[in-house]
C-alpha cells in the first residue's frame, strides 16, 4: 500500500513538472478534442497511455 502511495506522489510531481512543456508540444496523436453545443471535451487517451508508462516505470524503479 505504502508503494502505491509513494508511486502516486511521485507521478504527480513528474507529471507537474512536465505538464508545462507537454501543453508546448500540443496534442498527442491519439488524444481527441471535439467541440458540441459551445462546450469543448477532449478525451487524452494517448496522454493516459504514457502517463501510465510513467507511472509503471517510477514503480518498477521503486
Amino acid at each position: 500500500m505504502l508503494k502505491w502511495l509513494i508511486v502516486l506522489v511521485a507521478t504527480v510531481f513528474v507529471i507537474g513538472l512536465v505538464q508545462p512543456r507537454l501543453q508546448q508540444l500540443g496534442r498527442l496523436p491519439g488524444d481527441l478534442r471535439f467541440r458540441l453545443r459551445g462546450r469543448e471535451y477532449s478525451f487524452p487517451f494517448a496522454s493516459v497511455i504514457v502517463f501510465s508508462l510513467v507511472a509503471a516505470v517510477i514503480g518498477w524503479l521503486l
